[in-house]
C-alpha cells in the first residue's frame, strides 16, 4: 500500500473529473470541495482542520487564477497540493542542536507507539550523520523495556546508559554528566510510557524535563491511530510543551488523519517518520514530498536519496558508464537487485515514481520472491555467462535452472527482462541524463 492510499485514491478521483473539463464553473468547484471534505473526514482528519482547509481551497479556487486559467483543473490540483504542504508544516523541521554539547533529546509517548525502537532508529540516523549518540534507559516500569533498548542499541552500534530501576530523574541526570565526560554529543532519553495518559506519568516526565532541560522533546505517535494520535499529541503538548512529533507506522494501513492534523492542532511540526520495522526505516518528514506522494505525483527526491544511500558514488559512476557504453552485465543487474532491497523494495519505490500511482500497483502485484529467484539464477551462472548472456542457450539454461532450483521458464524470464532493462536504461540515459540508481 502507498502512503495514505485510500485518501490519495479518493482525491485522484475528484481531480480526474476536474481535469477532464475545459472550464470550471462555481457549481463544479463546489461539488469538488464537497468530495474533498468527505475524503478528508473519512481519512480521520480533525473536523476543524478539514473545515479550514476546504475553506482556504474554495477561496483560492474562486479567484482569477482558476477562472482565467487555460487548465483550471490542474490549477485546483496545484492549490490542493500547496495547501496540503502548508497544513503539514510548509518545510522540513530539522532537529535542534544545543550550542553546548550534549544535545539532549527526550523521547516520550504511549506504550505501543514504537518509542523505544524509535530511540534506536534516531540514534542510528544521527550516527550515520557523524554524531556520537548515547541512548538512556529511563523506562523502569514496562517489563523488559531496558533490555529492549539494549538490544536496539547493540543492533545500531550505540552505547546504552542504564541504572536499573532507580528513579528516572536520577538516571537522566547521571547520563547527561556521563555524556559530557565521555564525548557524546547527543543524549537520547527513552522515558516511560503508559497504556493511556495519566497524571503520574505526566508528573514524572515533567520532573525529567526540569532536571535535564532537553533541547528537543519529541513525541512518538502511531500514525495508524488517526484522531487518537492528535488527542495524545495535544495532551502531551499542553503538559510538556513538546518541540516536535515522530510518526511511526507510516508504512501500514494509514488513513492520514494524524499526519494531516497534528501540526494544525498543536502548532508543533512532524520532524521524522518511521516507514518500516528495520533500523534504517526512519526519514526526516518533508511536507512537500509527502503531499506529492499523497496526490500520486511521486517523490523523486526521496528516491534519489535512497539510491545514493544504497549505492556509493563510485559504484554509481561505474554503473552509469557501463550503461552508457552498453557493457551492462548480469553482475550489474545483481547489484541493482541488492540496491532495490536496501531501498525498501520495489513496491515502495513504485510509489515514489511520478504517475505510477494511477496503475494502482499494490504489494500483492509485485512478486518479491521472483526477484530472489532471479538472483539465484544469476549466481548459478559462470562469469562468462554473466558477461555474455547471449551465449546462454538451451543446454546452459537447463544447467542453470537445475543449479538455482528454478524452472527453465524462470531463466527465460530473467534473460528477457534483462534485455528489456538494458534497452530501457539506454533510452532513459539518452533522454533524461543521470540515472537515479
Amino acid at each position: 500500500m502507498g502512503v495514505f492510499s485510500g485518501l490519495g485514491d479518493k482525491l485522484k478521483h475528484v481531480f480526474t473529473k476536474l481535469t477532464s473539463r475545459g472550464k470550471l464553473d462555481e457549481y463544479e468547484i463546489k461539488q469538488a470541495m464537497r468530495e474533498i471534505r468527505i475524503a478528508l473526514l473519512e481519512a480521520d482528519v480533525n473536523f476543524n482542520v478539514v473545515k479550514d482547509f476546504v475553506a482556504r481551497i474554495s477561496e483560492r479556487a474562486k479567484g482569477e487564477e482558476i477562472t482565467k486559467s487555460v487548465t483550471p483543473g490542474q490549477q485546483v490540483v496545484k492549490i490542493v497540493h500547496d495547501e496540503l504542504v502548508e497544513l503539514m508544516g510548509a518545510k522540513n523541521a530539522k532537529l535542534d542542536v544545543s550550542p553546548k554539547p550534549p544535545t539532549v533529546v527526550m523521547m516520550c509517548g504511549l506504550q505501543g507507539a514504537g518509542k523505544t525502537t524509535m530511540c534506536g532508529k534516531l540514534g542510528a540516523l544521527l550516527k550515520k550523520q557523524g554524531k556520537k549518540p548515547l541512548l538512556v534507559a529511563c523506562d523502569i516500569y514496562r517489563p523488559a523495556a531496558i533490555n529492549q533498548l539494549q538490544v536496539v542499541g547493540k543492533n545500531a552500534g550505540l552505547e546504552v546508559f542504564e541504572k536499573g530501576t532507580q528513579k528516572p530523574v536520577k538516571t537522566a541526570e547521571q547520563a547527561v554528566r556521563y555524556a559530557e565526560a565521555n564525548g557524546f554529543d547527543t543524549v537520547i532519553i527513552d522515558t516511560a510510557g503508559r497504556l493511556h495518559i495519566n497524571d503520574e506519568l505526566m508528573r514524572e516526565l515533567e520532573d525529567v524535563r526540569k532536571a535535564v532541560s532537553p533541547t528537543e522533546i519529541l513525541l512518538t505517535v502511531d500514525a495508524m491511530t488517526g484522531q487518537d494520535a492528535v488527542t495524545v499529541a495535544t495532551t502531551f503538548n499542553d503538559r510538556l510543551d513538546i518541540t516536535g512529533v515522530i510518526l511511526t507506522k507510516l508504512d501500514g494501513d494509514t488513513r492520514g488523519g494524524a499526519a494531516l492534523s497534528i501540526k494544525a492542532v498543536t502548532g508543533k511540526p512532524i520532524k521524522f517518520c518511521g516507514t518500516g520495522e528495520k533500523l534504517g526505516d526512519i526519514e526526516p518528514f518533508h511536507p512537500d514530498r509527502m503531499a506529492s506522494r499523497i496526490l500520486g505525483m511521486g517523490d523523486i527526491v526521496s528516491l534519489v536519496e535512497k539510491a545514493q544511500e544504497a549505492m556509493d558514488e563510485e559504484e554509481m559512476k561505474k554503473m552509469e558508464k557501463r550503461v552508457k557504453d552498453a557493457t551492462f552485465t548480469l553482475d550489474d543487474y545483481l547489484v541493482q537487485f541488492e540496491s532495490l532491497k536496501k531501498m525498501g523494495g520495489i513496491s515502495e519505490i513504485m510509489q515514489m515514481l511520478p504517475g505510477m500511482s494511477r496503475f494502482n500497483i499494490s504489494d500483492k502485484d509485485i512478486d518479491e520472491k521472483r526477484i530472489e529467484r532471479f538472483k539465484a539464477i544469476i549466481r548459478s551462472m559462470t562469469k562468462k555467462e554473466r558477461e555474455h548472456p547471449e551465449i546462454v542457450k538451451s543446454s546452459r539454461r537447463r544447467r542453470i535452472s537445475a543449479g538455482s532450483g528454478t524452472s527453465i521458464q524462470d531463466v527465460n524470464q530473467l534473460l528477457k527482462q534483462f534485455e528489456q532493462t538494458k534497452d530501457m536504461m539506454r533510452k532513459m540515459k539518452n533522454s533524461k541524463g543521470r540515472m537515479p540508481f
